[in-house]
């Protein structure tokens, strides 16, 4: 009897992985520091931040931490302001339509797990058309523990039927990668992102510069898996 163990599901992390998010936040930042007399940032240093969370972006922006009494006033200017601008300037990255057509062709679904609440996720997700074939869009508001915990994984899992050793997740970020080898999916790292080093090999997880490669790994991840079971066919013979 064979194994089933082939790429059934594909999860995508939002931000810096699907869609370059950061265009919105740098006009959001920027516009509340502004507004608080604050100078501005440069636009590379926010978005080397964004997978980080709002949080990460008020303490670089303000030079504050959580602890600052007017920490969660600055923060909540932030989401406020992002609110409005969350589909002004963010584009899918390029290559994302071919990975999502490649998906679509081979019969293998997709959905994305994200740290971004799900009142943010959605309006971004629905404004790409290309994305309205995701079969599940899981959110902290879905969750007790976010990434790296592997629950939203897990769950979209669930959700969906597919054991998670048939599941790919990308993203960009470390704890992306840390939350789907958690779950026990294989893992490929977005270098186009926002977050990840040349200089690490997270844990072994496969690495794109550009998105479009993101077909060939999952095509070789199929071919590999092939081998094996030719390989145990064969040694079984003898």
């Amino acid at each position: 009897m064979q194994e089933s163990h082939k790429t059934e599901l594909v999860l995508f992390d939002l931000d810096g992985t699907l869609i370059d998010t950061a265009p919105d936040f740098v006009l959001s930042l920027n516009k509340i520091l502004e507004f608080n007399g604050r100078k501005k940032l440069n636009k590379n240093i926010i978005r080397s931040h964004v997978s980080d969370g709002s949080a990460k972006l008020v303490e670089i922006g303000f030079k504050i931490n959580e602890n600052d009494a007017e920490f969660q006033k600055f923060r909540n200017e932030l989401l406020n302001e992002y609110e409005k601008n969350l589909t002004n300037e963010s584009e899918i990255f390029d290559g994302v339509d071919d990975v999502i057509s490649y998906l679509n062709t081979n019969n293998i679904i997709f959905g994305i797990v994200t740290n971004k609440p799900y009142k943010y996720a959605k309006p971004i997700v629905n404004n790409f058309e290309i994305l309205n074939a995701s079969k599940v869009l899981i959110c902290p508001d879905h969750l007790s523990h976010i990434k790296p915990d592997p629950e939203g994984i897990l769950l979209a899992c669930s959700k969906l039927n597919i054991n998670p050793k048939n599941c790919v997740y990308i993203g960009d970020h470390k704890k992306d990668l840390e939350a789907g080898i958690n779950a026990g999916t294989k893992t490929i790292g977005c270098m186009y992102g926002y977050s990840l080093s040349k200089n690490e090999n997270y844990d072994g997880s496969m690495l794109v510069e550009k998105a479009i490669e993101i077909i060939d790994l999952i095509n070789l991840l199929w071919i590999s898996i092939l081998h094996l079971k030719k390989t145990f066919c064969l040694k079984r013979t003898f």
